[in-house]
């Protein structure tokens, strides 16, 4: 027999290199890949003052969206449920009725009613003890023969 082990925390990303994640390593790559791009571009033009404002702000926004978390949700996924508490309304009110799940019945023409309600009374009726029979059985033998 043999033996297998069990995670104890399955909510917990896994580590990639050291003690960073995948989605934190992707954060970081692409953080970095910008802040590159806006140094290189600038620093070609301009002095220290001008684009070391830019980069720092790319490079802070990059580690906030990779490591900071708020009350253990991750950055992106608190400024997402910030936003949606800011657009939804605050105030709920409850109307009866709305939440109840509405069955789309397609309209039938005159015909059609009449050829359910010809087909439902050429149905014979049984008795309860014919059908009490039937369940008992599993429908798997025939009626009881009436003496």
């Amino acid at each position: 027999m043999s033996t297998y082990k069990v995670p104890s925390d399955v909510q917990r990303e896994d580590t990639i290199v050291g003690p960073l994640t995948m989605r934190q390593l992707i954060i970081c790559g692409a953080g970095g890949a910008i802040s590159y791009v806006i140094y290189v571009t600038l620093a070609k033009n301009y002095y220290v003052e001008v684009w070391l404002l830019p980069v720092a702000f790319s490079v802070i926004l990059t580690v906030t969206f990779a490591f900071v978390k708020i009350h253990n949700l991750s950055f992106f996924r608190y400024i997402l449920y910030l936003i949606e508490y800011m657009v939804l309304p605050k105030k709920r009110a409850f109307i009866k009725g709305s939440g109840d799940v509405f069955a789309f019945e397609p309209m039938a023409t005159q015909t059609q009613k009449k050829e359910v309600k010809e087909i439902k009374d050429t149905k014979p009726k049984k008795s309860i003890d014919e059908l009490v029979h039937i369940l008992d059985h599993q429908g798997m033998i025939k009626k009881p023969q009436q003496t």
